[in-house]
């Protein structure tokens, strides 16, 4: 199981980086369209598509790999014990949202493919594509968030200092 999970996770993380040459490829487009004198519809709103794909299918990849804004201020400084409660805490309320956030999503696509939904610019695209890039993402962000909490109940997951676990940047 855990390397089909593994291989889902990074599978949406190579759609966001394919999501993010997509919006470059729209803005190249954009530029060159002025300079030269010719004009591509939707690119902006295109760029836009892409670049909320690219954010909500990265989001599992970047849980997983831990490079999510943690605040550990309380963290570091409680109890063994109360550290684990606060980890099952904030998990749960993380999970309730990722939740929330991918039944919202799904039911959003899902509404705009049943109204026949259109994007107001000159595009006219059906607004069901690209609202399905971020309810994938968000859905696939609840089943990461769902592993995360497993790893913690299970008591795989507990945090080490902020000091040890943070990730080494380059300057």
């Amino acid at each position: 199981m855990r390397h089909v999970l593994d291989r889902i996770y990074g599978a949406a993380a190579w759609a966001a980086a394919l999501f993010m040459i997509g919006t470059l490829v729209m803005i190249l487009l954009s530029v060159c369209g002025r300079l030269l004198d010719f004009h591509v519809r939707g690119t902006d709103a295109y760029a836009g598509y892409c670049m909320a794909a690219a954010a909500f299918l990265a989001l599992a990849h970047t849980l997983k790999r831990g490079e999510h804004i943690r605040v550990t201020l309380i963290l570091d400084h409680a109890g063994r014990r109360t550290r684990q409660a606060l980890e099952i805490w904030s998990h749960a309320a993380g999970l309730l949202c990722a939740i929330l956030l991918a039944w919202f999503s799904v039911r959003l696509a899902w509404q705009s493919f049943n109204f026949n939904d259109i994007s107001q610019g000159t595009d006219a695209t059906p607004l069901w594509i690209p609202q399905t890039g971020m309810a994938l993402g968000c859905t696939i962000f609840a089943i990461a968030v769902t592993d995360e909490m497993v790893a913690v109940l299970r008591g795989e997951k507990m945090r080490h200092r902020a000091a040890d676990s943070e990730p080494i940047r380059s300057e």
